[in-house]
């Protein structure tokens, strides 16, 4: 499977790298993008089975992109992996379609919890 990995940091991209192979998710064909506009991009290139998307980026938020993707008639799987999950937020992104909202810091086991009935 191919997984997205948008965030803006790449300190963060590499975080989420490594807990995804610590959560037992580490044989998946891994993708980055720097900021919004790169991963909307990617994701209609790419086609991954799952976009983990970090909410505050350059270009394009998260949900920008959410929402564009959803415009455009894509329908992968998105879920935001961020610092900040105000009630707000994730009345937003559940409305836009989003799967789940990961709150930085995070461990292997929520992603583990989170991602395993998405990826098997």
């Amino acid at each position: 499977m191919k997984i997205l990995i948008a965030d803006d940091s790449r300190v963060m991209r590499q975080i989420v790298t490594r807990t995804l192979r610590q959560a037992g998710f580490g044989g998946h064909d891994l993708v980055e993008a720097a900021d919004g506009r790169q991963a909307y991009d990617l994701a209609v290139s790419e086609k991954p089975d799952l976009i983990l998307s970090d909410w505050n980026m350059p270009e394009m938020t998260g949900i920008e992109v959410l929402r564009a993707l959803r415009a455009a008639g894509e329908s992968m799987p998105l879920g935001f992996v961020t610092s900040e999950s105000t009630d707000e937020m994730k009345q937003m992104a559940e409305q836009a379609g989003a799967l789940f909202l990961i709150t930085k810091p995070f461990t292997a086991d929520t992603f583990a919890d989170v991602l395993g009935p998405i990826l098997g």
